[in-house]
């Protein structure tokens, strides 16, 4: 189906309702609509409570004392983590090669710039819809904004069995499904990125095909493998 001239899978739907634009499907396979708000929920707990630049997405970006790099966000998604990176202070670049995806993420920017908490921290942030992994250096240019790092998050092969993945996951999926280029998005990034590469994995997943990474940072559940090309200096 097409809304606003976005192709949707069947049974999915973009749909404007009070709250905001949703990604709305059957509930018992998908769970609840999916929205992008950076206000309340889990984005607003995050703000306040999530341990500033002591954050592993914080860390592996190069955030530090001193130290704020503009990142390009090459794989949106639902911008979690480049809100986290924007309220940190960082300029932040989102690709998102997603029609509908991109259509949330704008939703979302466009009531976080108009709440008095998020307004400063959405005017960080600039969306762009592209495909990372074929136009990268075009989409940067496009936005003229430095990359000095540049932050990847690719989809991870689906597993098998579908209750080990959140259901607000499996409508994402719905649209994004995996990315088989990663390798291909790799090598654009270390090509276009000043300063330094972050892939997000899952913490034992091996790493994207290509070159080694020159260290890792791990969490409970994901890791960042870090690649540099130069340090960031105060």
């Amino acid at each position: 189906m097409t809304q606003d001239g976005i192709s949707l899978p069947p049974g999915l739907a973009l749909e404007s309702r009070e709250e905001g634009l949703v990604l709305a499907a059957d509930e018992a396979r998908y769970g609840k609509p999916l929205q992008v708000d950076f206000v309340g929920g889990k984005a607003g707990h995050r703000r306040r409570f999530g341990g500033g630049r002591g954050q592993l997405v914080a860390k592996a970006c190069g955030l530090a004392k001193g130290v704020t790099p503009n990142v390009v966000d090459a794989t949106a998604g639902l911008g979690r983590d480049a809100f986290v990176l924007a309220s940190l202070g960082a300029k932040v670049l989102l690709i998102e090669r997603v029609a509908a995806i991109a259509a949330l993420l704008e939703d979302g920017l466009k009531r976080a710039s108009e709440h008095d908490e998020t307004a400063e921290i959405a005017a960080r942030m600039t969306l762009r819809h592209g495909d990372a992994a074929q136009s990268l250096a075009e989409l940067v240019a496009g936005a003229q904004f430095a990359p000095q790092v540049i932050h990847l998050d690719p989809m991870f092969p689906h597993r098998e069995k579908s209750a080990l993945v959140k259901k607000d996951m499996r409508l994402f999926r719905a649209l994004a499904g995996d990315d088989n280029d990663a390798p291909r998005l790799l090598e654009a990034a270390l090509d276009v990125a000043t300063h330094r590469v972050v892939v997000k994995r899952p913490r034992k997943a091996p790493p994207i095909a290509g070159p080694a990474p020159q260290h890792t940072l791990e969490g409970k559940t994901s890791r960042y493998d870090v690649y540099v090309h130069y340090s960031l200096k105060r």
